[in-house]
């Protein structure tokens, strides 16, 4: 009976024993151990015994170290060698471990960096730190407390780096993203104007006496609009503005938008409700919100004798009163079926005239500062292309 029971206890014994092994090697694989990836070490301690020392505690597999003997020849070994960490004592000739940890910390920022010292230099042992050691440890050394220090850095270091390598590939997935988010911007964009387009070759369709108008009065006024010195996204609106200025004409009857003869009086107050019209068609369009206004005011006049509204001067806004002008330049030297168009020199020198009347003067100046021969070539050029709200 003794027998059986003493095999009993040796079995489970050895169970106990295997699983404890096990147990441990399960430890080791979970935590971020230096004992899996043999970590390379600099030991610096002018003092061969303490090097030694220290070679013997962090032996191989775990650990591969290399010695120096003083802070000159550290540093040419870490230009030469890569290494994961430096245990440096703090008190040698020449370069001390603190001129050490200047030295090395700004260039070797994922280095663990730890100080040997003894019990009188512990003052000066937290002063490294400060500087940027990760530990110190006190002589004489422990072989228990080297070890755990030196890991407690290397995890350390590891973590910085992959925050870095996660900050890094956030970065980078940032720029992707707003590169995809301007492309798609671009796509949203060009399809806008092709929609522009779409609506401007309405217009022309309805009413086929003003073929092109809209392509050419747009440019005319992009043109002022640059020479006033306007940004991009200015441009851009200016344009929108021009080219769907007629847009509320889709709501006046036939027989009015196309009578060949003059107006009466109540045909004429009909036909001057359009501006109002196409202003509450595109108002609520987010894209076109900045547009509406110029397409609300295109008829007003300097002098405050336009309509919808009387406005005076300044009081209309800057982008009508350039498109004021592009639009009489264009309808000037444009055919209609009861007169003839006029050359660009004609039309220039009349628009000038009306300085102060039905244009703002400051308008007319950036007009009169473009050549001549600018508006005949842009009125050919647009009449041939379909990128008139490419700004």
């Amino acid at each position: 009976m003794g027998a059986a029971v003493s095999d009993k206890l040796q079995t489970v014994r050895r169970i106990a024993a295997g699983l404890q092994r096990r147990k441990s090697e399960i430890d080791v694989a979970e935590q971020p151990s230096a004992l899996q990836h043999g970590v390379r070490v600099l030991i610096v301690d002018d003092e061969g015994p303490a090097c030694k020392l220290l070679a013997v505690i962090l032996a191989p597999p775990a650990y591969h170290c290399r010695t120096a003997n003083n802070g000159i020849e550290a540093l040419e070994v870490l230009r030469n060698e890569s290494f994961d960490a430096v245990i440096s004592d703090l008190t040698m000739p020449g370069i001390s471990g603190i001129k050490l940890l200047e030295q090395v910390r700004p260039v070797y920022a994922h280095l663990a960096f730890l100080v040997t010292t003894g019990v009188d230099d512990v003052q000066v042992a937290i002063q490294a730190m400060r500087l940027g050691a990760d530990d110190y440890l006190v002589k004489p050394l422990n072989e228990d407390a080297v070890v755990a220090s030196l890991e407690k850095a290397l995890y350390k270091h590891r973590l910085e780096q992959e925050v870095e390598r996660y900050r890094e590939h956030l970065e980078e997935i940032v720029v992707e993203r707003t590169g995809e988010a301007r492309s798609a911007l671009k796509q949203i964009e060009s399809t806008y104007e092709d929609t522009l387009q779409a609506l401007g070759a309405a217009m022309d369709l309805r009413d086929n006496t003003t073929a092109g108008h809209c392509r050419r009065v747009c440019q005319f006024a992009v043109a002022m609009g640059r020479a006033s010195g306007w940004r991009d996204e200015q441009l851009s609106n200016l344009a929108r503005g021009a080219y769907l200025h007629d847009i509320g004409k889709l709501g006046v009857p036939d027989k009015i938008l196309l009578k060949p003869g003059p107006l009466d009086g109540e045909e004429r107050e009909v036909m001057q409700r359009h501006p109002q019209i196409g202003f509450d068609l595109i108002k609520n369009i987010p894209f076109l919100a900045s547009a509406a206004e110029i397409v609300l005011t295109h008829h007003e006049r300097h002098d405050g004798l336009g309509y919808p509204r009387g406005l005076v001067g300044r009081d209309i806004p800057q982008g009508s009163r350039i498109f004021s002008i592009a639009d009489t330049l264009d309808a000037m030297t444009s055919e209609r079926p009861y007169r003839r168009a006029s050359s660009f020199d004609q039309a220039h020198d009349t628009i000038r005239k009306l300085s102060g009347t039905q244009f703002d003067p400051q308008s007319i100046n950036v007009f009169l500062e473009i050549p001549r021969d600018i508006w005949s070539t842009l009125a050919i050029h647009r009449d041939a292309g379909p990128d008139t709200l490419r700004v």
